[in-house]
């Protein structure tokens, strides 16, 4: 104590600006979104396919899922997210909170979504989350008081300590780790096959419920192909410097031949879910060059991805260094700046 008057009273250093300690903006709200519905899919495949897999016995494991329901989940969880935001209300209660006031929000939206999907002429996807909840059985309840507590404790936590810097080099490894990468690659190869199958259904059978349809087997084949791609794509752009147009090729033969691996693997168990015997330059009914366009155009996404993936950083603490937007779940707040 004497040491420390004698040194005379402590002067607070000012706090070094955001850059000088290397932060960056939050996820932007387009991001949160996106993220949002691409989730909101995934769960909806994983509910249908299991519960298919309880009633049938079909090793496919096939889900269903639609354009509308991932609007709807992307806008229900920007709502959620508002939610999760005024946790600091509930200090000296945070049970009640967890438990109690979150997963009511939560069904109640879900029920409020079940009644714009009637409303919408979109009802007979009847597997998805919202119609689940529309009986409230006990164990549709009980499975969605399970998400909820899920989007409280892990979901949006989650997101909170996510952080977006736009001038980190991808090159440099700083972005979210392989498992995340994996992921959210598993998950966007099942968006993009619901997406796929609902605008075939609409071109081919004039459906307007943009129903479609996915198997969970393309989580594993989607993330593990779409790791794969990426690797060439750090290794071939970054270490040989190789343009787009030279990389193209090498990734294309190599998801013909990630497909028809995992085709012929699954096969073997009678789990196989697409079959292109009546498609045009098809091999064994596995891979069609009627496809090809398709590839390419994912493989040259595929990189976008990559590079935004790498952007994305994990902080120590809840909304670390994010502003504007995102002030609610990945800003600071207001608050804890005004502290001395």
């Amino acid at each position: 104590m004497a040491s420390r008057w004698r040194d005379g009273p402590r002067i607070s250093e000012p706090e070094p600006p955001a850059e000088s300690r290397g932060c960056a903006r939050g996820l932007p709200r387009w991001m949160r979104l996106y993220l949002y519905g691409m989730h909101g899919v995934t769960l909806d495949v994983l509910l249908s396919s299991l519960q298919g897999l309880a009633k049938d016995r079909d090793p496919k494991l096939l889900g269903f899922s639609s354009p509308y329901l991932c609007i709807m989940h992307a806008l229900t969880h920007f709502v959620l997210e508002k939610i999760y935001s005024q946790k600091s209300r509930f200090r000296g209660r945070p049970a009640v909170f967890q438990l109690i006031f979150f997963p009511s929000v939560y069904i109640g939206l879900q029920m409020l979504v079940s009644n714009i999907s009637n409303i919408s002429n979109i009802s007979s996807i009847s597997i998805s989350l919202a119609e689940q909840v529309r009986l409230l059985s006990g164990t549709q309840l009980a499975v969605h008081y399970v998400l909820a507590l899920y989007f409280s404790q892990v979901l949006h936590p989650g997101l909170s300590h996510l952080e977006y810097d736009p001038k980190c080099d991808p090159n440099r490894r700083c972005g979210l780790p392989g498992f995340a990468r994996f992921a959210f690659f598993g998950m966007h190869g099942l968006l993009d096959e619901v997406f796929f199958t609902s605008l075939f259904h609409l071109v081919e059978r004039s459906d307007r419920s943009l129903r479609g349809h996915t198997s969970l087997w393309s989580f594993l084949m989607y993330g593990s192909c779409s790791f794969a791609v990426e690797k060439l794509y750090l290794h071939l752009h970054f270490g040989r410097g190789w343009g787009a147009g030279r990389r193209l090729p090498v990734y294309v033969c190599l998801i013909y031949a990630w497909e028809l691996s995992w085709g012929l693997a699954l096969r073997q168990f009678h789990a196989c879910s697409w079959d292109y015997s009546h498609y045009p330059h098809n091999f064994m009914g596995l891979i069609t060059l009627l496809y090809l366009p398709g590839w390419v155009c994912l493989s040259l996404y595929q990189d976008v991805l990559s590079n935004v993936l790498l952007r994305i950083r994990r902080t120590a603490f809840e909304g670390n260094c994010a502003s504007g937007e995102n002030g609610e779940v990945n800003g600071r707040l207001e608050a804890t700046k005004k502290q001395l």
